[in-house]
């Protein structure tokens, strides 16, 4: 999906994930937009163990801070879009834990 055919559609649109996730895959075309995703969820996923191996709450921060930090990168850098998180916040943050498995299991290129 192109920014300009992206921007036309209103991610609030879609009634459930399913329809959803086709559109958030296409906000996701660009390869290193998807490897800056994952690399930031690995270490967001990194941070959570290290904060319960611990017991030190600072790095729920950190987690975030990767998470985050990464996909805007790669959408506000390489991808040239708005995150879709910030109108469809968790249709976009289940998105990218699909996404992650998807690329895990070969389904989605890395």
């Amino acid at each position: 999906m192109n920014t300009a055919t992206a921007a036309a559609v209103d991610p609030r649109s879609f009634k459930s994930f399913p329809e959803f996730y086709p559109f958030y895959l296409g906000e996701h075309s660009n390869r290193t937009c998807r490897r800056l995703h994952f690399v930031g969820s690995t270490l967001a996923l990194l941070c959570l163990a290290t904060a319960f191996w611990r017991g030190a709450g600072q790095y729920f921060v950190y987690a975030l801070l990767c998470g985050y930090g990464f996909a805007w990168v790669g959408h506000f850098v390489f991808e040239k879009n708005k995150p879709a998180s910030f109108k469809r916040p968790l249709y976009s943050f289940m998105g990218d834990w699909r996404m992650y498995a998807d690329i895990w299991a070969g389904r989605i290129p890395f």
